[in-house]
This record gives structure tokens, C-alpha cells and sequence, in this order.
């Protein structure tokens, strides 16, 4: 089942639907005056009209509901109809995704189809919806969204030091050592509320933007570096400015002297 199709043959029943309702408003319209100057007899030819373009809108609302009811939601969902066209149009409209059936990642968003209630979630967000084409819409209007927010890079590379020079002190770490970006999230969000506000892909927009900057270094003259990592599970997946994917596992913050 392709949605684009059902909405194609529920298209000309939505455009029935309109006219009748504008005809049933101007009926209704030209009674109200019958009624008030006392036109009685164009009051009742109106009357009669206004019951056979209601009786008319029935007749397309019923064929509107055996349309929608015969959409088999269930089956689209667990058939991976969905993620299939959704993927295509991913690719249609240049929305980066990666994953597997059931959960994917559109950066900065962890996407998660729920194919028992043929929900989707955005993050932690429910978005009802089974429209391939206008999900898509939706995370894509998400990413220009978030990439117009202001960001305050000098400020976020500080916030870091202060969770690197934590870590460094938690861990028993050595001054420029590098210590894992998963790790210094727990020390920028360390409580599970805090986390609510800022999750892990909010981190991960950050860091991107960070790394997209080209900041090299915080306002009291600390460098900085990202690094990479052998294990796969503690590199964090980004898009730098160019659209393109990176992984940043590590980071360390020095000074020139102390290289």
C-alpha cells in the first residue's frame, strides 16, 4: 500500500466535500436574508436545496469514511510500507538517515516507529502521522529550524572545558588527556532531569556545531581537539557543515606550552 496513492483517491472526495460545504454556506446565507425581508417562496425553493446538497455531502463524507476505513494502518506499519516510502523520500529531499527498521536516525533526531499503535516518535515527541511525504516535511523543517537558533560557540567550547576539567579530576585522569565526549555528557548533564531538557542528540547538534565553527580554542586561550576511537559505541555520529557525516569520540583540552 503506498499512502500517496490513498491520498489520491481521497483527493477528489475532499474537493466534493469543499464545494458542498461552500454551496450549503451560501444557501444558508441567501435564507437568512429570505427569512429576515420575508421571501417566503424563495425561503422554501432554498430550503429544499440546502437538503439535497446536505443529502449530496452525506453521500460523500460515507464514501470518505469506507475509503480511510479500508487503509490497513496495521499491516502498512508492521509491513515496513512506511519506512520503505519514508526512506525514498528521505532521499528524494536530501534528509540524511541512517539505521534500521524500527529506529533511525535523522541528525539531530532519533526517529522510532511504533508498529503497534502506528505512532512515530521524534526524539521523545509523538507525531501522528502516516503520511510518508509530510513526516519528512516535518523533520526537515525541525533541522532548518534548529540550524537557525542562535549559537554561542566560545560559550559551549567553555561548558565543555569545565565538564573536561570534572572528568579529568572524577576519573583521575592526567591534564590533556583524552576522555570520551559520552562521558562528559554525564558530567554536563549529570541528573536524569536534566537529561530530559538536553538529551544526547541535543548534545551531539552541539557538538556539531561546535566542530563546524572551526573554534580551536576557549576564551581564556585553551585549545582543543576531537579524536577518534576504535569502539564503535562511544563515537558520537554527526554532520558537519558541509552535510556530511563525522564521528567524534574524544576530546582533550590543552595548552600550546604543555604539548
Amino acid at each position: 500500500m503506498h499512502y500517496e496513492e490513498f491520498y489520491a483517491d481521497l483527493q477528489p472526495q475532499e474537493k466534493s466535500v469543499k464545494e458542498e460545504l461552500a454551496a450549503l454556506q451560501r444557501l444558508f446565507k441567501a435564507v437568512g436574508r429570505e427569512m429576515t425581508g420575508g421571501d417566503v417562496k424563495s425561503l422554501v425553493k432554498d430550503l429544499a436545496g440546502m437538503a439535497d446538497v446536505a443529502a449530496a455531502l452525506q453521500e460523500t463524507l460515507e464514501k470518505m469514511q469506507e475509503t480511510a476505513a479500508g487503509f490497513d494502518a496495521q499491516g502498512y506499519f508492521a509491513g515496513g510500507e512506511f519506512a520503505r516510502q519514508m526512506l525514498e523520500i528521505c532521499e528524494e529531499k536530501g534528509v540524511d538517515v541512517r539505521g534500521e527498521f524500527p529506529v533511525y536516525e535523522m541528525f539531530p533526531y532519533r526517529v522510532r516507529l511504533d508498529v503497534d499503535n502506528q505512532d512515530i516518535y521524534m526524539d521523545r515527541k509523538k507525531v501522528q502521522c502516516m503520511r510518508p511525504a509530510a513526516f519528512v516535511d516535518t523533520v526537515k523543517a525541525g533541522q532548518e529550524k534548529l540550524n537557525k537558533v542562535s549559537f554561542n560557540g566560545p560559550a559551549f567550547a567553555g561548558e565543555l572545558a569545565d565538564a573536561y576539567d570534572l572528568a579529568v579530576l572524577k576519573l583521575k585522569k592526567r591534564d590533556g588527556s583524552d576522555i570520551y565526549l559520552t562521558s562528559l555528557y554525564k558530567f554536563l548533564a549529570p541528573m536524569s532531569r536534566f537529561r530530559k531538557d538536553y538529551d544526547q542528540q541535543s548534545y551531539a547538534f552541539d557538538l556539531a556545531r561546535l566542530y563546524a565553527s572551526g573554534i580551536e580554542e576557549t576564551k581564556n586561550g585553551r585549545r582543543f581537539q576531537f579524536g577518534p576511537s576504535r569502539i564503535g559505541n562511544k563515537a558520537i555520529r554527526i554532520l558537519d557543515g558541509e552535510g556530511k557525516e563525522q564521528y567524534l569520540a574524544t576530546i582533550r583540552f590543552f595548552r600550546e606550552s604543555s604539548m
